[in-house]
């Protein structure tokens, strides 16, 4: 079985027939391919380019395997966007949607995390019910970071004020067993939201807002890849992070 396939299928919401008419072959076709056989190379590329992941990622060469953790990636990166803006709204919600253990959040404001979807709150609460730790660590508005990054993107206190703003989307989940909400005031190099073995990580670049920036989509394949270092970094500053009230 080719189970990256199966699973980047079932994120994007492409059904095997969908990929086949993308292909122009027949649907028993995709099924082998699903079953584990290799395509062609001309449909392995007509695949990794509709379903925007690296070609390597699905069908992994044998030379490519055993030099696998030689980079550091551990065969952990499903996707790459050029922007945050770009990643399917659907890939939000199905991750969110289907956590059974944890979701994690680091971001300044994190505006667009619920004004995509006006529900989260109540997902995220959702989620908490069934036993998944929910943590959620903002910017701290008072903190010399969000200063810090308003100047470098020229928007001065607004960083702060959409912190507060943001802030009132989560405000019923403060109550609620498993779900945490924090404020940091670290350095964000690199928004991140975890959701059990899978992490978008948002890379920033100085003076420019995090929705301008590229996103990578990283699966954990051991305990020594990029997932694991960007998880690390996480419950460092989380740790380092003090409780939000909303008198604060």
């Amino acid at each position: 079985m080719n189970d990256r396939l199966h699973s980047v299928l079932a994120q994007r919401g492409i059904s095997p027939d969908i990929l086949a008419d993308v292909c122009a072959v027949d649907p028993k076709t995709v099924s082998r391919w699903l079953g584990g056989r290799v395509p062609h190379a001309r449909h392995r590329f007509a695949v990794a380019r509709h379903l925007r992941v690296e070609e390597t990622f699905l069908w992994p060469a044998p030379a490519r395997r055993s030099v696998r953790t030689a980079d550091g990636s551990g065969g952990e990166l499903l996707g790459t966007y050029p922007n945050r803006a770009s990643v399917p709204r659907d890939i939000w919600l199905t991750l969110l949607s289907e956590a059974k253990r944890e979701i994690s959040v680091h971001v300044f404001s994190g505006t667009f995390f619920a004004q995509s979807n006006p529900h989260v709150a109540k997902m995220l609460a959702a989620r908490a019910s069934e036993g998944v730790r929910v943590r959620l660590c903002f910017g701290d508005p008072a903190g010399r970071a969000v200063a810090t990054r308003g100047r470098e993107e020229g928007i001065g206190d607004t960083l702060a004020a959409k912190i507060r703003a943001s802030l009132t989307y989560y405000r019923p989940l403060l109550g609620d067993i498993g779900c945490s909400i924090r404020l940091h005031d670290a350095t964000l190099y690199a928004s991140m939201f975890r959701y059990d073995d899978d992490l978008l990580v948002n890379p920033h670049v100085w003076g420019q807002p995090a929705s301008a920036n590229p996103l990578f989509h990283l699966r954990r394949a051991d305990d020594a890849g990029w997932f694991a270092t960007y998880a690390e970094s996480f419950e460092a500053v989380w740790a380092d992070a003090r409780p939000w009230t909303p008198e604060q």
